[in-house]
């Protein structure tokens, strides 16, 4: 076997950033503004939300699982953050802190009905999504909540780098993603949910406590949901109870796209991001290029059809 095919990376790992380049050359070529730093500073504040929440799907998609709920359990938990510090006066971390427990207990909920009960991770995901969906819409009366203390709002604001002004909140997501991608490398935890994607009965016959990786990263999972739900307020100024209607499918896009399989096991977080930038650049350059939103959905679709099918032929071609 020739030794330098052995020393690339795989083509599930390149084909994202080899994909994120093209499309940055195109859209190059269309818009003297695309290249600009100031409009890459705004496809990062733009996909912020999305790009957190996308690292709690990754850890799911990476043990053969999938979170629907995602996108509504972070807009109640930008609900619950910003209405109580709105009606209860409480300070802006305490107010915080109460929207990632609510976050969390949805993710220890999917955790324990997949573990316990066994049931499958899209149906148990596909109801409490439903769930959060009314709990928000009740408990917001489906009315946005605006009147939130300043200190809600910090990571929406912006320091400059030269020229450029960069959102806090981007920069969070940022290290969140290197401070997971080190967690999944370098750790035994990390290294078990691979594990677990991988072949979970074989996991189980090691001595490793399956149900516990999976607990744990449903638990997790909502932590980073909660995260992005401050994000969601602090880059709106409210707490919107009609966001996250489309976050869920915008997520597992940048996750797949980002070269993590499907059926667990396989992919780096990073690519994730890449997914998530990948998806930010074409809708930020189609519409530089003043092409109507439709059609930025369907290139998104077709995108997402070409990933898995990249993956599938992957799988086929390893066996």
């Amino acid at each position: 076997m020739n030794k330098t095919s052995i020393k690339l990376p795989p083509i599930a790992t390149l084909g994202p950033f080899i994909a994120l380049l093209l499309a940055c050359l195109f859209f190059a070529t269309q818009s003297e503004r695309f290249l600009s730093t100031q409009n890459f500073s705004l496809i990062l504040q733009q996909v912020m939300v999305v790009g957190v929440i996308a690292i709690g799907q990754s850890l799911i998609i990476l043990t053969a699982g999938i979170d629907l709920s995602c996108g509504m359990v972070m807009a109640l938990g930008s609900v619950v953050m910003t209405k109580i510090a709105a009606d209860y006066g409480l300070p802006a971390p305490a107010a915080i802190a109460c929207g990632i427990a609510v976050t969390t207990l949805f993710g220890l909920v999917n955790g324990l009905l997949v573990t316990k009960v066994k049931l499958p991770p899209f149906i148990v995901t596909l109801g409490t999504l439903n769930i959060a969906f009314a709990a928000t819409q009740l408990y917001s009366k489906s009315q946005t909540v605006t009147d939130i203390p300043d200190g809600m709002t910090l990571l929406g604001n912006t320091f400059h780098v030269g020229d450029t002004a960069i959102v806090y909140g981007a920069v969070l997501m940022l290290a969140l993603y290197l401070l997971t991608w080190f967690a999944l490398r370098e750790t035994k935890p990390g290294r078990h949910v691979y594990a677990v994607g991988n072949n979970p009965e074989a996991t189980r016959l090691t001595g490793i406590a399956t149900d516990k990786v999976l607990l744990s990263v449903y638990v997790i999972a909502g932590v980073f949901y909660g995260i992005a739900s401050l994000l969601s307020v602090a880059r709106t100024g409210a707490g919107d109870p009609n966001a996250g209607q489309t976050e869920n499918l915008d997520a597992i896009t940048a996750v797949v796209l980002g070269g993590t399989s499907l059926f667990g096991g396989r992919g780096i977080v990073l690519g994730t991001l890449v997914g998530a930038l990948i998806v930010g650049v074409f809708r930020n350059g189609l519409t530089l290029m003043g092409v109507s939103s439709v059609y930025q959905i369907l290139v998104t679709g077709i995108l997402v059809i070409l990933a898995v099918a990249t993956d599938q032929l992957s799988r086929k071609g390893a066996r």
